[in-house]
């Protein structure tokens, strides 16, 4: 066993606990070898384990101690063996198990009898002096990479043994372009949601929830956290996504839209959230300087194409004294967009993903959900929902038009350069399908007249063409 070693004492309980939660981490192709004597429970972490990937609490899962070998049809297909009675590793190769640890999920009992197996994860079980504990050991000679994302299954099955929830089925729910992952955990008819983060993310979580919450914004509630392992247990909202609801229904956009605008003009009736980061000029700058470092580069742009994308940030930081600076800063939720925002069950808007929130000009989020990366919102909608929002709130149309176009032009070229980051560095590809629009809305927010001096300079800069998302492709990190 390597030293990367976590070890811990686990009841029957919190044992089943980890096995659930390392079925949301293995792949086809990864094998476990399950160490320890008889009664030790290495079958009862198999029942467990086969019963999540199966997503079956209910699967009948026999000990394959007379057979050898069980397999399972899952998604990707589980096979467990129990070696104790087989006399020769040879036969290891009759029973189809090298074959099946190619593609499948193998969880290997007495794996002593089958020779050296490497790259696996091993998984010890050793009685104690209480009964009803066993002392569990887990290592691996494998990918330290994978090995990190096993580590941080097992202390997602600790938090939630510690808060009562040990005996909940686990299913990946979501992730982004974050490090950040949800879960969705159900147990005895409820469900909630663990949210994997960092202390960083985790404490301005917590502090904006309270901040929202306290001032009737719908979000959800908080069930359990550990500011130290970044993990939280957070009220289910469901699946009612304001972008899975346009998408069925493309004519509730009309409706819901303008809803989301109203929103956000009350959130700027508020003064900001004392000690957020402000998002002004200097800084809009500095974030955006995420395009000229990664994107001209990736496809290959020319020395004038380089040298206008270096050209852009302080373009941006002196269109915002000229345009924005007028007005008080607002909180801005930041990453604020139709897979963020939900429809809660009695109907409310409710809000997610708001730990990054910063004090900015009041049209940066309404750009965020309008002038969206991953989608078109029709024209009538974004004039309709800019129309409420300045009913309610009372600003200039014209100079609130001109900001809205910059921060819009900001906020996409950016973009523009943390999708070719994704890639190149990251290995994520799949952002690269959103820049044909992205592109599209940057040429639409850089027409607007006040923005003259930054259309100019993005003009020199090559658009992202097929051929030219092909380049960036081609350099994605494995």
């Amino acid at each position: 066993m390597s030293d990367a070693l976590l070890s811990l004492t686990a009841d029957a309980t919190l044992l089943a606990a980890i096995a659930r939660a390392l079925a949301t981490e293995l792949r086809g192709g990864d094998t476990v070898l399950l160490e320890g004597p008889v009664g030790a429970g290495k079958s009862h972490f198999a029942r467990a384990f086969i019963r999540a990937v199966l997503r079956n609490p209910a699967e009948e899962v026999p000990s394959p101690t007379f057979t050898l070998v069980q397999s399972y049809d899952g998604d990707p297909p589980v096979w467990h063996a129990d070696l104790y009675r087989l006399s020769d590793p040879a036969e290891v190769e009759e029973l189809g198990l090298l074959d099946a640890m190619e593609e499948a999920i193998t969880l290997i009992e007495w794996p002593d009898r089958m020779g050296d197996v490497t790259g696996a994860l091993r998984l010890r079980l050793t009685a104690l002096d209480d009964p009803e504990l066993r002392r569990v050991r887990l290592g691996t000679d494998g990918d330290p990479v994978r090995w990190r994302r096993i580590r941080r299954a097992v202390e997602r099955a600790v938090f939630l043994h510690a808060h009562g929830w040990a005996g909940a089925q686990v299913a990946f729910l979501a992730g982004d372009a974050s490090a950040r992952r949800y879960f969705r955990v159900e147990q005895d008819g409820h469900s909630a949601v663990l949210m994997d983060a960092d202390q960083a993310t985790l404490v301005p979580y917590l502090r904006m929830t309270a901040w929202l919450a306290a001032r009737d914004f719908a979000v959800p509630a908080i069930l359990a956290s550990d500011q130290a392992q970044g993990l939280a247990l957070i009220e289910d909202f469901g699946d009612a996504q304001l972008a899975r609801i346009v998408e069925a229904e493309p004519d509730r956009a009309a409706e819901l839209y303008p809803q989301v605008a109203a929103l956000l003009a009350r959130l700027a009736s508020h003064p900001p959230v004392p000690g957020i980061m402000a998002l002004d000029g200097a800084e809009m700058a500095r974030q955006v300087g995420m395009f000229a470092e990664w994107y001209p580069g990736a496809v290959g742009a020319g020395a004038d194409a380089q040298a206008a994308a270096a050209e852009i940030a302080p373009c941006i930081a002196a269109l915002h004294d000229r345009l924005c600076a007028d007005l008080p800063a607002v909180t801005s939720l930041r990453d604020f967009h139709a897979e963020n925002i939900l429809l809660t069950p009695d109907g409310r808007l409710g809000l997610l993903d708001f730990q990054d929130s910063v004090a900015a000009h009041p049209a940066y989020d309404l750009v965020s959900a309008l002038h969206d990366a991953r989608r078109a919102i029709p024209a009538e909608v974004e004039r309709a929902s800019i129309a409420v929002f300045l009913a309610e709130t009372g600003l200039d149309p014209d100079r609130f038009d001109a900001a809205f176009a910059l921060l819009g032009a900001q906020r996409n070229l950016r973009i523009m350069g943390i999708f070719t980051r994704l890639c190149i560095r990251d290995g994520k590809p799949r952002y690269l399908a959103f820049m044909p629009h992205v592109w599209s809305l940057i040429g639409r927010e850089t027409a607007h007249p006040a923005l003259s001096e930054l259309a100019a300079r993005v003009a020199r800069i090559p658009a992202p063409t097929p051929d030219l998302i092909e380049r960036i492709r081609s350099r994605c990190r494995p």
